[in-house]
């Protein structure tokens, strides 16, 4: 089993679950290059509290080298056919990586999250990767979810009291007003779904 984590309140409450209760699962996060200080903080923060590995997986470097080449550091702004590109090369190319030798793959994900994920099943053959996907906290509401993070003293992201309640890759995250979706702060300035592709498959 293979749980990979973006170091939200779910990764981290299902972090501590997996730690306190030794159960085996390998962790894995996805390194972009262009995440927040404040996550690599937590990253670290996690390890240190936890006594545990949490491998990252980064893009390629001649991807990335040839994109950022050719349409520029900042090109996701440009187009969501840009922007598509770049989730693939620094997230779901990784992904693949990382779950090489899985034969099932954990997630945080919560129907609670966004419309794309009101429906979401706790087990489902992800299309995808073609391997089961395990959402074990998918019927969590985020009043169990914030009481999972607060009973047990979970190391957070600081940016989450700071009106970021969806974190992924610093260019592509802002912060919300209260009147906003969750997720209205990931790539805000397109009308799209919201969602990098991974959990789309």
């Amino acid at each position: 089993m293979v749980f990979t984590t973006s170091l939200g309140l779910e990764g981290q409450a299902l972090t501590d679950i997996i730690a306190r209760n030794n159960i085996k699962v390998r962790l894995v996060t996805l390194d972009t290059g262009r995440l927040f200080p404040e996550t690599y903080n937590l990253i670290d923060r996690t390890k240190s509290k936890y006594g545990i590995e949490i491998k990252s997986y980064f893009p390629d470097t001649m991807s990335i080298e040839d994109f950022v080449n050719e349409n520029g550091m900042n090109s996701m702004f440009n187009s969501v056919e840009c922007r598509k590109t770049c989730c693939r090369i620094r997230k779901i190319d990784p992904l693949y990586r990382a779950l090489e030798g899985a034969k099932i793959w954990v997630t945080g994900l919560r129907n609670d999250q966004s419309e794309n994920r009101a429906d979401l099943p706790r087990i489902e053959r992800d299309s995808l990767t073609g391997l089961m996907k395990f959402n074990p906290i998918t019927d969590w509401s985020d009043f169990e979810l914030k009481s999972c993070i607060n009973s047990n003293s979970v190391p957070t992201n600081t940016l989450h009291r700071k009106g970021y309640p969806s974190i992924g890759c610093e260019p592509c995250t802002r912060a919300i007003t209260s009147d906003e979706h969750p997720r209205a702060g990931r790539w805000w300035w397109e009308q799209s779904s919201q969602e990098c592709g991974f959990h789309k498959g």
